[in-house]
């Protein structure tokens, strides 16, 4: 593992300004670019030692603030340990958050990501890869429909909604996506129920997606945030092992 370095940066998008937290090697070489796209709870400290810990593994690391229009991060405060069971308000104020946060808005926004990644003397030349958790997953997928060519790889970890009914459901983007994809599903996963994984795999397949979707069993939606009641560390680690053979494949 390389040291690290971590701090906040600013994004021009054609909405304002996105801040971001970028983490890279301290080496000063240009290193494979990762956009990691945050659950809905926001950008945090969590998070931030999740791209502390790629960083370390030889990547260079971006977490954009995607409720950016509403304020910087954090734009929801939130306690140290999240338990939604615990405050049912949580998500009153979360769910209309998520809901203003449209498609259109994800794959705008996303280009501007790709492009301020693709200029930073941080990142090395070529495509990217993406990694996104809970909300983040669907993200993911939009983002490599939207932009094909600038995406080599795509993970997605306790993903929901991710085959709906919806006109605009992230599984719709699998005729568009190029990337070779992974999907970490949890078991126990009420907004993934086993229709939707079965759909969301019938499409990528259909489409000719190279991907592999695995269903972690036990596991609960936010398994990978140690913050939350929801934390399973065996998944997590798994969730990590799987995430780095994909980049390794990949670069």
């Amino acid at each position: 593992m390389s040291d690290v370095q971590g701090n906040v940066v600013d994004i021009p998008t054609e909405d304002g300004v996105a801040d971001a937290y970028l983490a890279h090697p301290d080496d000063g070489r240009p290193r494979p670019g990762v956009l990691l796209y945050q659950d809905a709870y926001g950008l945090r400290p969590h998070l931030r030692s999740m791209a502390d810990r790629l960083a370390g593994a030889g990547y260079t690391v971006l977490v954009p603030n995607v409720f950016y229009r509403l304020g910087r991060a954090p734009v929801v405060d939130l306690p140290e340990f999240i338990d939604p069971a615990a405050d049912p308000t949580i998500w009153e104020r979360l769910g209309p958050i998520l809901a203003g946060l449209t498609p259109d808005l994800v794959k705008r926004d996303a280009g501007a990501y790709l492009h301020w990644l693709a200029d930073s003397p941080r990142t090395a030349d070529g495509p990217v890869a993406l990694t996104g958790y809970c909300m983040g997953a669907r993200l993911a997928l939009w983002t490599a429909g939207a932009h094909p060519d600038r995406v080599a790889a795509a993970a997605g970890f306790h993903g929901g909604q991710l085959a709906t009914d919806a006109p605009d459901s992230p599984h719709l983007e699998a005729p568009r996506i190029t990337a070779e994809l992974y999907f970490g599903h949890a078991d126990e996963d009420p907004s993934l129920p086993p229709e939707q994984m079965a759909r969301f795999e019938e499409a990528l397949s259909t489409a000719g997606v190279r991907h592999t979707c695995e269903v972690y069993t036990g596991a609960h939606h936010g398994y990978t945030q140690a913050d939350t009641s929801a934390y399973d560390r065996v998944a997590t680690e798994r969730h990590w092992a799987a995430l780095l053979d994909l980049l390794e494949r990949t670069f």
